[in-house]
């Protein structure tokens, strides 16, 4: 395992950017970060989702479908892990641990399946123990249907409430036309489940006729992040959108996001989806990007460790553009935008550990820590 340190400058940048109906054009000098990134664990290929155990341990997965703990420079992998439907963008994705662990041991993974009758796979949640590095008790908490063999928007990530319900981002899987405005169909939802999988009895579509019941909000497109705020429990999530409308969203109960009735994007053909970018009983965004950036994975500072001024801002990965983006926040506004870790690689998640320290996965490089100078 090698390790290597890496120092970022910001240089002078204009940003020029959307948020909300809201245009702000920020200039921001910075001559230095305050940080240096030592890359941590190496030669990763595609490291999806980062948890951190009690212990101080690190649970990694990669997308092919590996499991990796690493612990004091050790690296081990994790056996028994489900057998993933790796077609595309699904995989191995996501990796959560109960905020109860210390006591239930439960860990949470998201991955793509093909369990079910139809060819193809669809975005499963599963959760397990781990005992001498092998998952056992492994329970099958939700999946949807019907499979499909489209290799694209699975989502997905896995969050934890301040009241112990966890969150499931799954992507409209490539059918914007039928899955995202459709509360009877799966995708292009986020689901929120008590933590054996069972259903809450307050879920918003509970008594609704037909309705699949683990959805919390609905008309998402590919929900690629999704974190809680540090300060007052709410979950945001961020989403990839078509050419140009990505998003930034406060999740709210039975709510509808949108997709793809508006939107502040277009076709990749550069041809019209809608004219609309709002409309009445329609979430906004609280922030959208033009051009896109396709978001991944994101996470709030929520220390000093960087700065009093950091303290508080939204961290967002760039696949696109290949960069760390630091989104100053006032009053769910955000008032600038910072480009971090330039040219370092697709940034595919990005995590406050326990330490306080950020820890962000990159394709094809591993998982760096960003450590403060000062």
């Amino acid at each position: 395992m090698k390790k290597s340190i890496i120092a970022f400058y910001l240089i002078v940048i204009t940003f020029n950017f959307s948020c909300g109906q809201d245009t702000v054009n920020q200039v921001t000098t910075i001559s230095e970060v305050p940080f240096t990134a030592e890359l941590l664990v190496d030669e990763i290929p595609i490291p999806w989702g980062i948890a951190f155990l009690p212990d101080g341990g690190m649970l990694i997965t990669e997308i092919s479908g590996e499991i990796i703990h690493f612990k004091e420079g050790n690296r081990t992998k994790i056996s028994n892990v489900p057998k993933v439907y790796k077609r595309g963008q699904g995989g191995l994705m996501d990796v959560e641990v109960h905020p109860d662990y210390e006591n239930n041991g439960w860990v949470y993974i998201s991955y793509a399946s093909s369990e079910g009758e139809e060819k193809g796979g669809y975005t499963a949640l599963i959760r397990a123990k781990i005992k001498d590095n092998t998952l056992t008790d492994n329970q099958l908490l939700y999946k949807g249907s019907p499979n499909t063999t489209k290799g694209q928007h699975f989502g997905s990530r896995i969050e934890f409430d301040n009241d112990g319900y966890v969150y499931l981002s799954i992507g409209d899987r490539g059918n914007r036309d039928e899955n995202p405005q459709d509360i009877t169909r799966d995708g292009g939802k986020i689901y929120r489940f008590n933590d054996d999988g069972s259903i809450p009895d307050d879920n918003p579509f509970v008594g609704t006729d037909g309705a699949k019941t683990a959805i919390y909000s609905y008309g998402h497109r590919n929900p690629q992040g999704m974190v809680k705020h540090p300060e007052t429990g709410e979950i945001w999530d961020n989403e990839h959108g078509p050419k140009g409308g990505d998003e930034i969203n406060v999740i709210k109960a039975g709510a509808n996001y949108g997709w793809p009735v508006i939107t502040y994007g277009i076709n990749y053909s550069g041809t019209s989806i809608t004219d609309k970018t709002e409309m009445d009983g329609m979430e906004q965004p609280i922030h959208y990007w033009v051009p896109s950036i396709a978001p991944s994975g994101m996470a709030f500072i929520s220390t000093d460790n960087y700065g009093s001024d950091w303290n508080g801002a939204l961290l967002v990965g760039s696949l696109k553009f290949q960069y760390l983006e630091l989104l100053l926040i006032d009053n769910n506004k955000v008032t600038n935008r910072l480009q971090l870790m330039k040219d370092i690689g697709r940034v595919r998640d990005v995590v406050e550990g326990p330490d306080g320290h950020i820890y962000v996965a990159v394709e094809a490089k591993g998982i760096y820590k960003l450590v403060p100078k000062s």
